[in-house]
């Protein structure tokens, strides 16, 4: 259960706004950054919110992974995003790879300011048997 939880939240994105306002399109390009990244897609949901009186819906982009898991959440209106990435290292170490796929995806949306945070999740401690 060890494993690195990154996040980013996303402000004044300078990108395209379709990035922002098509779920499909942030869909492609979450699957294309996990394979560059060399993780593995194991399942996909890409929603696309309706329009408020605040402005454009948002969208979201999950990506189940083999090693756990890609979240995309977008504010068109605030022009804002947070990005989610968490992976598992049982088996390996895959921080690099969570690291490189986090990275991509800030590319993508051009922010003029991020916040970032880094978790390491699951340390192993002995801990006493239940009896």
């Amino acid at each position: 259960m060890q494993g690195l939880h990154l996040t980013a939240d996303l402000h004044r994105c300078r990108c395209d706004s379709h990035w922002l306002l098509d779920a499909q399109a942030l869909g492609r390009a979450c699957i294309d950054a996990v394979d560059a990244a060399g993780l593995q897609a194991v399942a996909e949901l890409f929603h696309t919110f309706p329009a408020t009186g605040h402005g454009p819906g948002g969208v979201t982009a999950t990506v189940l992974l083999a090693e756990s898991h890609l979240c995309v959440h977008t504010w068109p209106e605030q022009r804002a995003v947070t990005l989610d990435v968490y992976v598992c290292n049982f088996g390996g170490d895959h921080s690099a790879k969570a690291q490189a796929l986090l990275d991509a995806l800030v590319a993508l949306f051009l922010p003029a300011h991020i916040e970032r945070k880094a978790l390491q999740r699951g340390a192993v401690r002995c801990l006493p048997a239940a009896v």
